[in-house]
Parts: structure tokens; sequence; C-alpha cells
């Protein structure tokens, strides 16, 4: 009964969320709904693109600097709690809690993620390659699961938030997002943060638009779920995938492209969307930044930072910021 309740709760959430974005005047939808158990696993399959660099490049800071971060975290807080926000599968950190295996740091691993598919799937198989990993899985949304780690524990936190998450929010809502965690996290709390920087336009818009088609479906995909969840009939064909790059603000998006003039029906919310022939809905975002932009960024939010880390191509960076 709980789980079904719980279900419901978060149907009916995805249902309201869906309609506040396809009814405003610009349409969008959130893409924190692009993440069900298809989405993962198209999620998965872009990361292993030829073109999709992002991975790639905050994977070789971890292969290669890990011992440093290890050795870092270790000297700064003694024993802590490591939180990873949206683990997915935990590639990159798992070196890192390799490392803090090895150099016998005292912590627990808490990985959050909004798919119960991740947290499953991490809960099984971590503790199998991680001898003598301590963890716990978190299951919801970033803030509500980063108040029940410190329910659990009032050692202090590094929070991991890697990858581009922080860039698949537009830049006053990633402001508002890192001053909520600064606000939420304890002094000398750490902050791990992934983001990806300016560069060639061309080398950017090419991750973003594979030549498998893989980011295609990722965005019919989230149709696909609407259609299934929330007994709506978007017809897929009558979509269309369009990224576009602007290389001065650094600003990343993702379209999808209505083909035709058509209406879309919600049966279960009795709602019928309109779409004109070239009207885009809004998918997401992949902000990129100059590394003098992710330090004012730091300051503006209130953090301290106090280490850099890029990859051997200079394109990401992973920072540590104290709160």
């Amino acid at each position: 009964m709980q789980q079904t309740t719980t279900q419901s709760v978060a149907t009916s959430q995805f249902l309201e969320d869906v309609l506040q974005g396809l009814l405003a005047k610009q349409k969008y939808l959130q893409s924190k709904y692009f993440y069900d158990a298809a989405g993962d696993k198209l999620f998965q399959q872009i990361m292993h693109c030829e073109d999709y660099y992002p991975t790639r490049c905050e994977l070789d800071i971890f292969k290669n600097q890990s011992i440093a971060l290890a050795n870092f975290f270790k000297e700064k807080l003694g024993a802590f709690d490591v939180i990873e926000l949206g683990a997915g599968d935990a590639l990159k950190s798992s070196y890192l809690l390799r490392e803090l295996l090895d150099n016998q740091s005292e912590f627990t691993y808490m990985p959050i993620d909004i798919s119960k598919n991740v947290i499953d799937l991490l809960e099984s198989t971590l503790p199998k390659k991680l001898a003598g990993l301590r963890m716990k899985g978190l299951n919801g949304q970033y803030f509500e699961m980063l108040e029940e780690a410190y329910r659990r524990s009032s050692k202090p936190k590094v929070v991991l938030f890697l990858g581009s998450n922080l860039g698949n929010m537009l830049p006053e809502d990633a402001r508002n997002f890192c001053t909520r965690l600064y606000a939420q996290l304890q002094p000398g709390d750490l902050l791990f943060i992934g983001l990806d920087l300016k560069k060639n336009p061309s080398t950017i818009l090419k991750a973003y638009n594979d030549k498998d088609g893989y980011t295609r479906q990722f965005n019919l995909n989230l149709l696909k779920r609407m259609n299934r969840e929330l007994e709506a009939n978007f017809d897929l064909d009558q979509f269309e995938h369009y990224p576009s790059y602007d290389p001065i603000s650094g600003a990343c998006k993702s379209y999808l492209v209505s083909l035709a003039d058509q209406e879309v029906r919600f049966g279960s919310a009795d709602t019928t969307i309109t779409f004109k022939a070239n009207e885009v809905i809004f998918m997401e975002i992949s902000q990129k930044y100059t590394v003098d932009e992710v330090r004012a960024f730091a300051s503006g939010c209130g953090f301290k930072t106090l280490q850099e880390f890029f990859d051997r191509k200079g394109w990401f960076m992973d920072t540590v910021w104290q709160r």
C-alpha cells in the first residue's frame, strides 16, 4: 500500500509539472523526468558516444588524480561522509571511493538519486566491487535526501555534484541551487563540483547531437514516458530533436520541434495541449563556463575555492568549494 501511495504521489507531481510546463507561454519540460529506466539506459549510451567528451574528461581527472583527492579530503575532514547528488552509475566516484578505502579513510558513502533503479543497482553492486565500503543509498530529491543524510550522521560532509549536473540548470537557477546548498551545509563542509568549460563551439555542439541518435532518443523518450504514465498521446514522429549552442553565453540547449499543427491529449488530466507547426519545447540546458566565471560563481554563493582539478585537455574542471 505504501509503495502504491508513493507511486501515485510521484505520478501526480509528474503530471502537475508537465502541464505547468506545456501550458506556459514558452513550452518547457523539466529534465529531471528524463530518467526513467529507459532514460537511464539511453544516458549511459550517450556517455559512451565518441563525440560526448564530458564524461571522459571528468573520468580522466578521477583516474589520474584520485590519490590526491582522497588525501586532500582525509586531511581536511578526518572522518566524514561522502554524499553524491545524482550518483548515476558512480563510474567516476568509484575511483575516489577506492582510494579512500586504500588510504584507510573513515567514511560512509551516501549516493542520492531521483531514480530508484539507480539506487537499487548501486546498493547491489558497489559493496561487491569495493570491499569494506560502508554505504546507504538515498532515493529522492536532492535537498530532502541531504536533510536525511544529516539526520543519519553528524560527521562533516563532502558533497559530490559531478558531471554536468550544475550545468543542466539555467545560470540563475544554478546560483539559487548553490546558495541553497550553502545554507544547508555546515561550516567546513566541502562541495566538490564538476563543470564543463567553454571550448571550440563545434566540439560542444557535436557532443549534444551524436551521430548515433542517442541524444535524440533520450529527448523523445520523455514523450514516451508521458504517453505511458500520464495517458498522453504524443506522436513521436511529429517531433524533431534540435540542439543549439551560443558560444558567448555558453548555453547549449536542446529542444523538441513540433513538425505540424497538432493536439496532444492527457487522459489522466482530461486536458489537451495545442502545438503549432515549428513550435518548440525547451528540454534541457548544458551551461558552459570559463574558469574565472566558476570562481566568481563560487564566491557569489558564499563558498571559498580551495582547489581545482583539470583533465589533460583542459576541457573540464572539478573544483573544491568550502562552506
